[in-house]
């Protein structure tokens, strides 16, 4: 393998620049040359790429979002998009290709490891709803900023004696609201995977306030409802103040924290191990603090795995 091409799809990550940064790095160290695609899927059809050096992903390691941008190309779903994009990496002499991204960028790269093109993807999305890979690029330090949110929001939720809801991302995964709200100390955890019942919740709010209690933080994930709604109906049925708080992309951006960065790094520099071995249609994970790699067939059809055990310790400890 002489050249590879890397870009990151989808929604933006934490640590995706160190990700790069990683690709870039560890194949020049091993005599192959890189190139940048810009604007993941839509970049690559439209052949925006360059030649990247170890001078361009200089300074880059503690940066928040991509330098590469990032882009969703709903138009590559058409197989004649994909035969386009194939033909371009051929024009650009790119033997391989590392993407970076969540589920949908890395059924892109199946369709086109179907067509022949050598693809590794690695698993950039803070909402580490990828169910084959512990931890996803990104997650880490999305939850370190609905933490910062969340202390900073106890303090005027304490002085006004009132209910703030926080909602957070997570359309189908509550890892975020899980790990940011035992970290927190929040009330009440609210997630896509379990069921809950508000009548349980204006329960405990109102003993919570008969007893002295000055305040009640509930994390709520996106998945499963909005949080105005929710706040009107505790505040109708308990008459506490209860105030919405939606942190939305706040939760993209900011520098990545060091398990990212270092995630970014080890999972990159596996990706291009992987290509110079001849492995293909693959996808690079971390189980038990060991890195990885696995069919990308098999790693899209993984069942999510909830953890229940952090779940009911969240219970305990609320």
């Amino acid at each position: 393998m002489k050249c590879i091409g890397v870009l990151t799809s989808g929604g933006d990550a934490p640590g995706m620049n160190p990700a790069v940064r990683a690709v870039v790095r560890t194949a020049l160290s091993k005599g192959i040359k890189v190139m940048g695609i810009n604007r993941g899927y839509s970049g690559l059809i439209n052949g925006d790429i360059e030649e990247l050096t170890r001078t361009s992903v200089s300074d880059i390691i503690h940066k928040g979002g991509t330098i590469l941008k990032t882009a969703r190309c709903q138009e590559f779903k058409q197989e004649e998009v994909r035969k386009k994009a194939v033909n371009i990496l051929k024009v650009f002499g790119i033997d391989g290709l590392v993407v970076i991204g969540g589920d949908g960028s890395f059924q892109g790269a199946k369709l086109l490891s179907d067509l022949g093109v050598a693809t590794v993807g690695l698993p950039g999305t803070i909402d580490n709803d990828l169910a084959y890979t512990d931890y996803t690029i990104g997650f880490y330090t999305a939850v370190n900023t609905v933490l910062d949110a969340l202390n900073k929001i106890r303090d005027t939720s304490s002085s006004h004696e009132r209910v703030s809801i926080i909602e957070v991302m997570g359309r189908h995964c509550g890892d975020i609201a899980l790990y940011a709200g035992i970290a927190g100390g929040a009330e009440q955890i609210i997630v896509p995977e379990k069921d809950y019942k508000l009548d349980e919740i204006c329960k405990s709010i109102i003993e919570g306030k008969n007893s002295g209690k000055t305040h009640n933080i509930i994390i709520l994930a996106e998945g499963v409802g909005g949080a105005n709604e929710l706040a009107k109906e505790i505040e109708d049925i308990t008459g506490v103040v209860s105030r919405a708080t939606i942190l939305g992309h706040i939760q993209r951006g900011g520098s990545p924290v060091t398990f990212d960065r270092i995630l970014g790094a080890r999972l990159g520099a596996h990706a291009i191990d992987t290509l110079i071995e001849g492995r293909t249609a693959r996808v690079v994970g971390i189980k038990n603090n060991k890195v990885f790699d696995m069919d990308i067939n098999e790693a899209l059809q993984a069942k999510s795995d909830f953890d229940e055990d952090l779940y009911e310790l969240a219970k305990i400890l609320r």
